[in-house]
């Protein structure tokens, strides 16, 4: 039904507008109880040969949300009720911010990807913290992504990410350090090995006072060599980190069916969905084999299939994440990849 009336009719509009109409419809439907049972009924797939017990969390399934789709923690209910096992919600800044100006958002069919320039576009860390709070009595497992507002020097970015860090503690399960959005004027920089051996110690010096610690993740893009790679690795392992998410989004622009005049009129931006499978699955392969399977990853970037998922878990990922599949597919997705794990069991 999705990819044959649904998704037509959606792309029809813009892709910025297809989405809002779609989660607010989706949010809208869902408040009436019979449908929200039909929904869960129909899209979760329960079964104990799913459940994956990673950071300290038991999660239903290891099928999640990326970050990017709820920047502001206002429809992870919503998703949730598609069969998601987590949301990962973000990525969220200090303070408010608009984003680049549209359009922001495009659609490469003959590629099943999406380019955007976003630019964290999102309410602020406090309106989350107030969303969050009133939606307590939850089971659904949060990973919060947090990222620098785009004014914030980078010599000054840790106290971007302390005050999120803070702010959001008591109401994420995890946590995840977006320094690899290309969105950002100058945020890739953080990856490098002083500043972001600085950040991430200085996240880990405040989890360390708490009560109890919050596993704490770190984005990466896939544009980087393996000698990159070894740098975060060995960073990750001196900062004493939980994990990494590998891939954000890309800027190569190779090997794709869309025209390049296309292309170059669309401009900047991170490339997501299917080009970007394979350099995501030989990240994770590359990481968990220097790792020796020993640093949970989880795997996002081209999963537009049961395949591709299964995939990203032989590869060595402990959980994946999904996006512009989704878009692609419909939340059926989620349900075919479940499936497809079980049986591959």
């Amino acid at each position: 039904m999705y990819k044959n009336i649904i998704k037509p009719i959606l792309f029809l509009l813009s892709p910025e507008k297809a989405h809002h109409f779609t989660i607010l419809l989706l949010k809208l439907i869902l408040k009436i109880p019979i449908i929200n049972t039909l929904f869960k009924n129909y899209y979760t797939v329960k079964d104990k040969n799913l459940e994956r017990t990673v950071l300290g969390l038991t999660f239903p399934n290891p099928v999640g949300l990326a970050a990017g789709f709820d920047k502001d923690g206002k429809y992870f209910k919503s998703m949730a009720a598609l069969g998601f096992g987590f949301i990962e919600i973000g990525t969220v800044t200090p303070l408010p911010q608009e984003g680049n100006p549209q359009p922001r958002l495009f659609r490469l069919p003959k590629d099943q990807a999406l380019i955007n320039r976003m630019g964290f576009n999102n309410e602020g860390v406090e309106a989350m913290k107030h969303r969050l709070q009133k939606a307590r009595s939850h089971n659904i497992i949060i990973g919060g992504n947090i990222g620098k507002n785009k004014l914030t020097l980078n010599e000054n970015a840790v106290e971007d990410y302390k005050k999120s860090f803070e702010i959001l503690f008591d109401y994420v399960d995890y946590f995840v350090v977006n320094v690899s959005s290309p969105n950002t004027p100058g945020l890739r920089e953080l990856q490098n090995k002083e500043p972001l051996t600085h950040l991430l110690s200085q996240l880990q010096k405040l989890n360390n006072q708490k009560k109890q610690k919050k596993p704490i993740l770190l984005k990466i893009a896939p544009d980087m060599t393996d000698e990159q790679l070894d740098d975060i690795i060995e960073i990750i392992y001196t900062t004493k980190l939980d994990g990494i998410i590998a891939t954000n989004t890309t800027i190569d622009r190779s090997n794709l069916n869309t025209s390049k005049k296309e292309i170059t009129d669309i401009g900047n931006g991170g490339l997501s969905g299917f080009p970007l499978r394979q350099r995501s699955t030989h990240i994770i392969r590359y990481i968990n084999e220097k790792t020796k399977g020993q640093l949970t990853i989880i795997g996002v970037g081209g999963i537009c299939s049961p395949k591709d998922a299964i995939e990203k878990l032989n590869a060595g990922a402990d959980l994946i994440q999904i996006y512009s599949g989704l878009i692609y597919e419909g939340p059926s997705l989620i349900k075919k990849i479940n499936q497809a794990i079980i049986t591959n069991k």
